[in-house]
């Protein structure tokens, strides 16, 4: 073992997803999500990937429904998705967009799919959980364009899409986040190697999208739909592609180490609190800001 091997971290775990149907009868895959991985994968509190090429499979969409506690980022591989939230915003999140959404206080929200020529539509919703001071501010959007988000090519072919945290000499647009994180889409050619520098103590998640290769530096092998949970020692990850391509999210962030009490769309701190949530909701108060909107073109 070299003195560098010392650095690259090793896979605490790989998880398997899960299908399932949310919303108002949307197919997808649930990557992680739940009380049961809220330790592991602090502060990342879930990945859901949708993808289906019939209609039928995501059309009835996410009607109206409330967040609190927490942040959603929706990231539309292909497709379009019209949005609208109780403070009037609404928009179109296309292919290569991104939406950063802070929950904070409380909204309403609705994200309907509409149909591409050819019927088909992919992407990801990840929840990252807000710090307890924080979870009752000013809801924000933050609204990314596909050509706001910053490429990078690396020598070695490897091209790395910066949405939070840095690549190479590139930073991503976004960098005033709740929590410390990272977030990127790479590309990684045949037998290639992605090695990326991660802060130490933070929590370090690969999720294998397309194609399959080594997680760590030693055999194991990351395949098509499973997430590599890393150990928080070292400062290193390096992911290698087999003989296919394989393309990443990473997802890197402080662990919160908070209590979590969730029941559906609201995450706060403790029962009380969700029990207060609901209780809002019942009574019309939920809603206690309007939403900032920033965007990224």
């Amino acid at each position: 073992m070299t003195q560098s091997d010392l650095h690259i971290r090793k896979v605490l775990q790989i998880i398997r997803g899960r299908y399932t149907v949310d919303g108002a009868g949307v197919k997808l895959y649930r990557v992680f999500g739940g009380q049961g991985t809220v330790e592991l994968t602090d502060p990342f509190l879930l990945l859901d990937f949708f993808g289906s090429k019939d209609p039928k499979d995501y059309m009835a969409g996410f009607p109206w429904h409330p967040h609190r506690g927490i942040e959603t980022v929706t990231y539309m591989l292909k497709g379009r998705v019209k949005h609208e939230d109780s403070t009037g915003n609404k928009g179109v999140i296309e292919t290569g967009d991104i939406q950063w959404m802070t929950a904070g206080s409380g909204i309403f929200h609705q994200e309907m799919p509409e149909v591409n020529a050819d019927g088909e539509m992919r992407g990801f919703q990840l929840w990252l959980n807000i710090p307890s001071e924080k979870k009752m501010m000013r809801p924000k959007y933050r609204n990314l364009r596909a050509k706001a988000i910053p490429e990078i090519t690396l020598e070695n072919g490897v091209r790395v899409k910066v949405v939070v945290g840095t690549a190479g000499d590139v930073v991503g647009p976004i960098k005033d986040t709740l929590v410390d994180a990272q977030y990127l889409d790479v590309y990684i050619p045949p037998e290639t190697s992605f090695v990326h520098d991660v802060k130490y103590g933070y929590t370090s998640l690969v999720y294998a999208f397309s194609g399959e290769g080594f997680a760590d530096s030693s055999e194991k092998v990351l395949k098509e739909g499973e997430l590599a949970v890393y150990n928080r020692e070292g400062d290193i990850i390096s992911i290698r592609a087999k003989d296919k391509p394989m393309r990443i999210l990473v997802l890197s962030g402080r662990p919160l180490e908070e209590p979590v009490a969730w029941y559906g769309p609201i995450v706060m701190n403790y029962e009380f609190e969700l029990r207060e949530a609901f209780r809002e909701l019942s009574e019309g108060t939920f809603i206690k800001k309007d939403a900032e909107i920033q965007d990224f073109e």
